[in-house]
């Protein structure tokens, strides 16, 4: 026996790689699946701890990346009607989360910014997880880790549009 490998016939090479490829979408799938409800559950118990429900603390989360916005930014952003916006935006105004503010350049128009103050005790929430994924990021390359960013961002995109569409 030489001890080489056996060379694969096209068609098998192909009908492999298409095996793979399934099985690679079909793990990745259960993997984004699994991902979502952790994420939930994890949310979730980040915002009991706060006395807030999971939509608040994701409204928080666009707050303190995007900065202040209008109570319709919010409605698009978050794909809730503008009358479930203002309950939201009450609330989170009641537990001391956020504030209204005068937009600067048009009067009439108000903005819902956060009270960084607030956030004191949900950033020591989040930085033991932080820790552990940071650690995790360790084990992948740069050129990994833009191809999951990449996958991550896409996936993003095509949720926010499902649930536009949901919400229409």
């Amino acid at each position: 026996m030489s001890g080489k490998p056996k060379a694969q016939k096209p068609q098998e090479h192909q009908q492999h790689q298409e095996w793979r490829r399934a099985e690679a979408v079909e793990r990745l799938t259960t993997a984004g699946r699994e991902s979502s409800a952790v994420t939930v559950l994890f949310h979730s118990a980040v915002a009991a701890r706060q006395g807030l429900g999971a939509t608040e603390t994701k409204t928080l989360d666009l707050l303190q990346r995007g900065g202040p916005l209008t109570a319709k930014e919010l409605a698009e952003r978050t794909a809730l009607a503008p009358a479930s916006v203002t309950g939201l935006v009450d609330r989170l105004e009641s537990k001391g989360f956020v504030r209204r503010i005068k937009h600067p350049t048009d009067k009439r128009r108000v903005l819902i910014e956060i009270r960084e103050e607030s956030l004191t005790g949900l950033e020591d929430v989040f930085a033991d997880w932080a820790r552990e994924v940071g650690e995790l990021y360790e084990e992948f390359t740069t050129e990994e880790l833009e191809t999951v960013t990449r996958f991550l961002e896409g996936a993003s995109e095509r949720q926010r549009r499902a649930a536009a569409r949901l919400a229409e």
